[in-house]
Order: C-alpha cells, then structure tokens, then sequence
C-alpha cells in the first residue's frame, strides 16, 4: 500500500487518462465541434471535486480500451436506470480529504469526517446490494466492486458514538455522562439565580425595558446605569449611548465560572473519544480508500449516463478499424436548440471505411453539408472521450489517432492572419501529421481566396491527403474537388437534397453524385430579383451554369424518385397486408367448408352404422345362439376397419404429396440469414432493397431509402450481406 498520505487514486486514474490523450487534438478542435459546449453540459451533471475536474479535463483517448472501457460502464449504468431496477444515489461528499487526515499518526476526525465516512459506508453498501446477481448484465460495474465489501462495522462504531443529529452520545463514556448531568446541574441553579435577581431588581425599578440580554453567551441584566452602582456584579458592556449597562448579576459570575470549566471537561472528553474511535477507524483505512475510489468512479459514470439520458445517446458496436457506419446520427446540441423552437431535426447516415473514406459533399449554402461534417467530427470525439453518442444503436465506430478540424471563419487580428492564411498555416501542420489513422473535418475546402488559384490549391492538398490514406469530411463547392473524388477509387461524392419545387433544403445527405450549390436558387429565395440573376447567368459559361443546371435536374430528379419509392413502398406494404388479410380469411372460410363437409360425412356414416346395427338388432333371436348374425357382425367390424385405415394412409399420402408439391414450389427466401445489416427486399416483387436495421423473433425493423418500417420476417427476402 502506498503510505503517502496525498496518494488519490481516483486522481491516479485522470493522470492515466491524460497520458492517453488524443495527439494533435487542440481546443481548436473542441471549439470547431462545439465540444467544449458538450463538456459544460456534462459540467452540470457533476456533483464532487474529482468529476468535475475530470469534466474540466476531458479529452478523446488514443487507446481504445480505455475508452471502450468507459462506454461499457455507462452503458450499463444507463442500463439500469432504462430497467427501473433503482440505483444508490452516489453523490455523497468525497472522502479523500477524511483519509488522508486519517493516515497521519495521532490524527483526530471531527464529526464532520465520520458522518461522511459513514454515509460512504451505507452508499458502498446500498451498491454492493444493487448489484448482486448482476454479473452477466453489469460485469464492468461488478469489476469496480471487487475492492469492497458489504460491512456494518465501521457504521455500528460511528452510531456508538454519534447520535441521529450527528451529536456525540452522553453514553459514549462514563465520564461525559457524569460531565453532562453536572452542566445540567450547574444550567439549572445559574437560571434559578438569574431570574431570583431579575425579579428584585425588577420591583426596585432599576432594569430597563428590556430587562436582560445576553453577552458572550451569558445572560446578563439590562440595567439602567443611573442605578448600575446599586447591583452587585460585573459590568460586560454598555448600550451606544450609554444609557443601560449590562451587568452579570455577583452570584451568577462564580456560577458561570465553574461552568466554563465544565465545558472544557466536555470538550477534553469528547475529544479523547474522538481520538479513540479515529484510533479505531484507522485500521479501516485500506478500504476507506477502496470506498473513495469506488465513489468517485461512480459519481462519474453517473454524470455520462445522466448526460446520456439527456441526448437519447447510445452505445454503437465497437470497430478495431478506422471506420465508422453511424445511423440515425443526431448532433446533440442541435437536437437541445430544436426542441426549444419546436422544431424538426434531421438525421443522418453516414460511412466511411477503407474501400470509401473520403467523403465530399456539396449543396446549397444552409442545406444541413456543415452539420453533417460537424456530427460526424463531434460523435467521433465524443465517443473516444468515453460518452454514449446520439446514434442508432445498430451503429458500428471505430477509433481515430488524430482528428483534425478546418471549420468556420478564424481570422486572427492579433497574428494578422486573414482566414485565408490561418487555413494555410492550419492545413501546413494537417500535412505534417496526417496518416492513415488521421480523421480530417474540413468544411468549406479552398475558400478564402480566388476561386480558380484557390481551388487549384486546393485539390492538391485533396491529393496529398488521398494519398496518406487519411479519412475525411469535407464540404465544398468547387466543382474541381467534386469531378476529383470522382476520379479516385476510395473516395465519394455526397450530396445535400434541396426541393426546387419549395426552394427549400432538405436537410438529407444522398450518397452519389456531386450536389449543385443552388446558387441562383438561394438567391432567388432571399429576394434578388430575376433580371439581376439572369444577368449573373450571362456572365458565366454557358456550359456552366448548363452543367450546374443538369445537376440541380438530377437532383430534383433524384428527390422526386426517392419520394415515388418510398410512396410504391408504402402501397407495397399496404397490399401486403391487404393481402394477407384477404388470404387468412379465404383459409378461414376453406378450413370452415372442409369442417363443415367431415362433419357431414361423418354424420352420414354414423347413420349407416345405425341402420347397420338396427339389422342385427332385428336378426338377433333369444331363443338361439345366433351364430350366423355373430359371423355377419365381425364381418362388417373387419370391412369397417379396413376402410377407416385405408382412408388415413390415403389422407396422410395426400398431405405428404401436398406438402412436397409446396415446398418444390416455395422460393428461398433465406429468414434464417436475415440479420442487423442484411440487405432484404419485400417477397411480393419488389425490386427496392433495405438494410435491416433491427431484428426479433418476427419482424425486422427495415430501411428502403429514407423509409423506414417494421416488416414481418416472412415478408422478406435476403439478398445479400
């Protein structure tokens, strides 16, 4: 054990985490993102020392298991709270100050400490119970435990001394019992005393309104001073102008006196049984320490889970790769700013992977290209600082070395630096760290200077970057870094829609083709009239602005098709269920016809048999043995078996066939390899193929392009993986 008695584990563990910090990740980063935004949010959710410095501190992690680690934690802590199974409150005071106090030698805890270590006590306690038979759904949690366990020592020797009100007992020794009946004693005569001279002095005349007062915790008489000559006793004070003199009465002054040194007995005593149990608690100081390490982790797992509840956040599948697949991805500040204007947000489903890990995207201006580029930057940071993100559970992220931001407009008047200069010098340190474990954010590439030097300009660091195998976001609007991406086999086009039927955008990301800027759009939304932008087409290339007008064509084109398909989807669905409604009814009615039909057969042979058995009724004679009616009556009873027998081999044969003829016909439709990712299509037909997103006993939650549904298994077809 380490006997340095500043040792803090829990501070230990933010030294650790600070060794494995992000390299290149600057608070130019956090504030492009808006992470500093997201570690105030978590600020408030902090209740000890030693969460909010760790809040203060936080920082993405290069070493995955480590963060991975703190994922796991909150996710189950989330967990729990998502159960109702009911968790300890664990924002109790922290008790690192208590121990170290406790490991200097002859140290002595006041009440404060051992209030606080008993309530650290009952806490660890409380949490060793809400976790018992936890250890297949919260092994993380159940990990952090191992270094305690449940006592009731340390708390029985606390309430040994201490009372409810966290007062020491007069039962705690002999000798404070005996201390404590004499202050009573002595309490009682000085009062007796007091109001006997109050009560004289008062019928004389000589007491003030007031009557008494009191000064440095005694009681005193409120005397007028034209008569203060006549009371015996010590005078303590005057009032501002003079006119009462505040006198401790003479019998009450060797009274007080003896109380004094009473109450210094007390304290003298109380102090000797505080030395005493702090004597005592020592040798609890090991898992004293364990309790606040224990703690501290706790109030802090609470905070990332009570910040998770406030997003909605969730724990994605963990890759060992540089890549990610995000579903449904919402920026959670965006998210907080929309629910207060009541307003719809918009997510997004994004990838990047080995074979497509740069990502360029354009659009009109305020489409939704720099919120995207920010989601994807900010969940990724989020996630490797240990928080649950705002994602489709189905997700899958990986991890990053380095994540690096050229966001916004950063001019510098103190450096001189015009934005464009700052994005030189910022892109000169992106070269000399980028690899192919870098994750690049680089929103609006090459503005800031002439559009044709600028965009030269910038696609080459474009190559540059491809070639270090980098990942990358990036946003633009020249056409030369879009027709690029194009070009190269492990980058991609994306594209914001944007409705010219509303003039309003989307919000969407469409993987694919380059989007069109919009520009004359945008334009014409914000008021300038037509001739001016016809003019501005005049001054252009006609080839131009033709090219921007087919992409903006195509689109438009592509909207409206997204639109039909998820329209035919829908019918698609609709029919299906119509039809399987029409199809469960027409079996109904057949198995209700066939029902019917046995049960007239069968009534038709019971009344044979009937009539049968009359004739041997009629036939039988009492009078003889009636051997030829008992050989006619086992004749027909042999022919009736054979025939019932024949019809069940003949009715089982007939299933057999029936059933052979349905499956021979029956296409495969492959359920069994319906899982999370696989690519499905609607058996009925349909040509649109999904990626499940979800899958129990049986239905699948499914989404064909922006639609998403819930669709019966045995409505699907697998296509692929």
């Amino acid at each position: 054990m380490n006997k340095n008695p500043s040792f803090d584990p829990a501070s230990q563990d933010i030294s650790n985490l600070r060794r494995g910090h992000m390299r290149s990740f600057d608070e130019q980063t956090a504030k492009d993102l808006e992470f500093d935004a997201v570690r105030t949010l978590l600020l408030h959710h902090c209740q000890n020392p030693t969460a909010i410095a760790r809040a203060q501190a936080l920082h993405p992690l290069n070493q995955q298991k480590l963060w991975q680690k703190e994922l796991e934690l909150t996710k189950e802590m989330l967990d729990i709270k998502r159960e109702g199974s009911g968790f300890p409150a664990v924002g109790c005071e922290e008790i690192g100050p208590d121990n170290d106090r406790l490991a200097v030698r002859d140290s002595v805890l006041d009440e404060g400490g051992f209030h606080r270590l008993k309530t650290a006590s009952l806490t660890v306690n409380d949490v060793i119970e809400a976790l018992e038979d936890r250890n297949a759904l919260s092994p993380r949690l159940i990990q952090l435990i191992e270094s305690v366990h449940h006592t009731l020592e340390l708390i029985e020797s606390v309430d040994a001394v201490f009372d409810a009100k966290g007062q020491v007992r007069s039962n705690a020794s002999v000798k404070l019992i005996h201390i404590r009946e004499e202050m009573v004693r002595l309490r009682r005569t000085i009062n007796r005393q007091f109001l006997k001279d109050l009560k004289r002095f008062k019928e004389r005349g000589w007491l003030a309104d007031t009557q008494e007062g009191f000064i440095n915790n005694r009681r005193v008489l409120s005397v007028n001073s034209t008569h203060k000559r006549k009371v015996t006793g010590t005078a303590l004070g005057q009032s501002k102008n003079g006119s009462i003199t505040f006198i401790e009465p003479a019998a009450n002054v060797a009274l007080n006196f003896e109380m004094e040194m009473v109450v210094d007995d007390e304290r003298k005593e109380i102090l000797r049984i505080l030395r005493s149990l702090t004597a005592q608690t020592r040798k609890h100081l090991p898992l004293l320490r364990a309790y606040h390490t224990l703690l501290v982790e706790l109030d802090w797992i609470r905070a990332k889970m009570q910040l998770a509840v406030a997003m909605d956040a969730e724990m994605p599948a963990i890759r060992n790769d540089c890549s990610f697949h995000i579903i449904r991805a919402y920026h959670p500040l965006l998210v907080m700013q929309n629910l207060q204007n009541d307003a719809h947000t918009e997510p997004q489903t994004i990838s990047l992977s080995k074979k497509e890990r740069m990502l360029v995207i354009s659009g009109p201006n305020a489409g939704g290209k720099s919120i995207a580029l920010k989601t994807v930057g900010l969940l990724q940071v989020m996630l490797q600082s240990g928080l649950l993100v705002p994602v489709h559970p189905n997700s899958e992220m990986g991890s990053f070395e380095t994540i690096l931001t050229d966001i916004g407009d950063n001019q510098s008047i103190e450096n001189q630096l015009s934005t464009y200069s700052y994005r030189l010098n910022r892109m000169r340190g992106f070269l000399e760290i980028a690899n192919g474990k870098s994750l690049l954010l680089l929103d609006e590439f090459g503005t800031g200077s002439d559009p044709e030097l600028g965009g030269a300009l910038a696609e080459v660091f474009f190559e540059e970057l491809y070639k270090r195998k980098s990942y990358a976001v990036i946003t633009t609007h020249y056409a030369n870094i879009k027709s690029r991406a194009a070009q190269m086999d492990q980058a991609i086009n994306g594209s914001m829609r944007f409705d010219r039927d509303s003039l309003q955008p989307l919000f969407k990301l469409d993987i694919g083709p380059p989007g069109s800027s919009f520009t004359f759009e945008v334009a014409s939304i914000n008021g300038i009239s037509e001739t001016l932008i016809q003019r501005a087409k005049g001054k252009l290339d006609k080839r131009k602005v033709r090219l921007d007008e087919l992409i903006s064509e195509l689109q438009s084109e592509k909207n409206t098709l997204a639109k039909i398909t998820d329209r035919n989807l829908r019918k698609e669905l609709e029919l299906e269920t119509i039809k399987r409604t029409l199809d469960r009814t027409q079996e109904h009615l057949e198995e209700r016809n066939a029902s019917q039909q046995n049960i007239a057969e069968e009534q038709n042979s019971a009344l044979h048999r009937g009539r049968k058995l009359q004739q041997f009724i009629d036939k039988y004679d009492a009078g003889s043995k009636n051997s030829a009616l008992f050989q006619d009556i086992l004749k027909y009873l042999a022919m009736e078996q054979t025939k019932r027998l024949e019809a069940q081999t003949a009715k089982k044969a007939k299933q057999n066939a029936s059933l052979a003829k349905a499956t021979k016909r029956r296409p495969k439709h492959f359920i069994d390899r319906i899982k999370v990712g696989s690519i499905v299509r609607l058996r009925n037909g349909g040509k649109e193929r999904g990626e499940v997103l979800t899958v129990d006993t049986k239905t699948a939650t499914v989404l064909f392009g922006a639609f998403r549904t819930k669709v019966e298994l045995d409505k699907l077809t697998w296509v692929a993986h």
